[in-house]
């Protein structure tokens, strides 16, 4: 039950919206929306045993969204995304016309930002989401080339038909299949100095009459690309390749993204790049045969970014990480958790202490109001700084998982509830899992979870299995689809032979962001000891 301040909460919540950030940048009020007040009510506490869990090559095709850049995070270590995509042509069989001579080739990709204010003359001022890493002066060397791999959707398998999947580890197998570069102009800022821009895009083009037609358009990612290439491989190509999508795709397989460091600070951005096009101008005779002498008209020719793609991650990991997650206890659990995205990792947690009180409960016929496991975030550890004298930047939200059968708990179906914000990635309020920070120092402080209907189906149904749960870092709530992992992993032979690690869920992928959570297994004195991972859950106790 919620109690009688949870609607004022609701609207004190709604007046931090101007906070939130289109790029996951959740503001802490997670804790704020569900009551705290449990007068009345009994608190019983169990332990838990919580483990660290890394993520080995994992499936990274078909991302709602995709990292381009470095990230140099001071926590973690360094990732590095690259990213390759088929192409399609916007309409196929298109009439090009006769002698057409290009002008120009221009891909944009428009960035994740928000409107800032409109100036007097109707220009834009924006500021870009989704940026990690060092904002200013930071750079990167992008190349773009047209890819010479061929990704396909699906193979046969023994006659059956199965999706074909492509990992963040298969970097090398694009960048050995790349062909001509793309991004070859003379400009500096769109190859070797590349940086993520905020500033509006103003195009000024010629309509068929040969009028200038100027264009504002929110800050995307705009490259100059080679005519010389696209007037061979679109205007003078042979008509069959340009008819049909298996056609095109085979012909022209699509682009790819490789970044590498510069002199200066590199960062990373979160990109939609189903939203991307290549757009060729040129100008052709419309009909030679009636007037030979007709003028040339400006045309175009659109190439959208869709298709198979695949986000291709690369990680450098930070020594204290690595030893961390590699020296992990599933016995008795670890007294930090790493949770991060990408090829990362997750943790993995088992309430064995509840599920042995479990006849306890029922016989005593106690009534769950509320359960929650609240994640405290390690802030120290969260504190440190590099050379470049910024601390990590903190995932917003988490997930909480069944890890066995990698779907949603009960407590996740069931929560209706609508985001406070534009975004649907702030859905699902009452599971919770969004960040508290502190009102101190702007960092996170905990992430709490709802688990009340997991927890009485666990009572209630004595046949329901007390399984592992997964928590990750996850970059859209509404996804929660898993990825398969490149080799499964067995987990614990000991225990369960059978049992397996194999998936972990997509939206986890796409989030390239981390934090370190204190576990269940920290000793008695450490002055942390309170902060420790506990299953707690509010009972109605009959009267005896």
């Amino acid at each position: 039950m919620y109690n009688t301040s949870f609607i004022k909460k609701i609207l004190l919540a709604a007046t931090v919206v101007l906070l939130y950030s289109c790029d996951k940048d959740f503001n802490a009020i997670g804790d704020d929306l569900i009551g705290d007040d449990h007068f009345g009510l009994e608190s019983e506490k169990y332990d838990v045993i919580a483990y660290n869990q890394e993520v080995t090559p994992i499936q990274s095709n078909a991302l709602v969204t995709n990292a381009l850049g470095i990230y140099d995070n001071p926590v973690f270590g360094t990732t590095t995304a690259n990213y390759n995509t088929q192409v399609a042509l916007a309409a196929y069989a298109p009439s090009i016309g006769e002698t057409p001579v290009i002008d120009s080739v221009v891909v944009n990709i428009p960035y994740f930002s928000r409107l800032i204010s409109t100036n007097t003359n109707g220009t834009h001022v924006y500021e870009l989401d989704s940026i990690y890493g060092k904002q200013a002066d930071a750079t990167l060397k992008l190349s773009v080339y047209e890819s010479k791999f061929q990704m396909r959707s699906s193979y046969f398998d023994n006659g059956t038909q199965l999706a074909q999947l492509y990992y963040n580890d298969q970097n090398s197998d694009f960048d050995t299949n790349k062909g001509t570069l793309l991004n070859d102009d003379e400009d500096q800022r769109q190859n070797n100095q590349f940086f993520f821009s905020a500033v509006e895009i103003n195009e000024k083009t010629k309509d068929k009459d040969n009028k200038d037609v100027t264009t504002l358009t929110p800050p995307a990612m705009r490259l100059k690309l080679n005519k010389a290439f696209f007037q061979s491989k679109i205007l003078n190509a042979a008509k069959e390749k340009l008819s049909a999508a298996d056609v095109f795709q085979e012909y022209f397989r699509g682009l790819y993204f490789k970044v590498e460091k510069t002199e200066k600070p590199s960062n990373m951005a979160l990109m939609d790049f189903s939203k991307g096009k290549i757009t060729v101008y040129y100008k052709a005779k419309t009909d030679i045969t009636t007037d030979p002498d007709d003028t040339k008209e400006n045309r175009t020719i659109v190439i959208n970014l869709t298709g198979s793609n695949v986000n291709l991650l690369q990680d450098v990991k930070d020594t204290d990480y690595q030893n961390a997650v590699a020296a992990r206890n599933m016995t008795t659990g670890d007294k930090n958790l790493y949770l991060k995205g990408g090829q990362g990792s997750l943790a993995i947690i088992e309430l064995k202490d509840f599920g042995s009180k479990l006849e306890e409960i029922r016989k005593n016929g106690w009534l769950v109001n509320e359960a929650n496991l609240v994640f405290h975030v390690d802030a120290e550890k969260m504190a440190v700084k590099k050379t470049d004298n910024l601390q990590a930047q903190e995932p917003k939200r988490v997930y909480l998982y069944d890890f066995k059968n990698s779907t949603p708990l009960l407590d996740y179906s069931a929560d209706g509830s609508s985001s406070i914000t534009s975004d649907a990635r702030m859905s699902k309020v009452i599971f919770g899992g969004i960040i508290n920070v502190d009102a101190t120092t702007g960092r996170g402080s905990t992430y709490k979870i709802r688990i009340t209907n997991h927890i009485r189906n666990l009572i209630k149904t004595t046949t329901a299995v007390n399984v592992k749960l997964g928590l990750v870092v996850t970059d859209d709530i509404s996804i929660i689809t898993s990825n398969k992992l490149k080799n499964r992993i067995q987990l614990n032979p000991q225990v369960d032979p059978n049992e397996y690690f194999s998936e972990a869920p997509r939206a986890s992928v796409m989030n390239p962001l981390g934090t370190i959570l204190f576990g269940n297994n920290i000793p008695a004195g450490d002055s942390n000891y309170d902060k420790r991972l506990r299953l707690e859950v509010y009972y109605t106790k009959p009267n005896k």
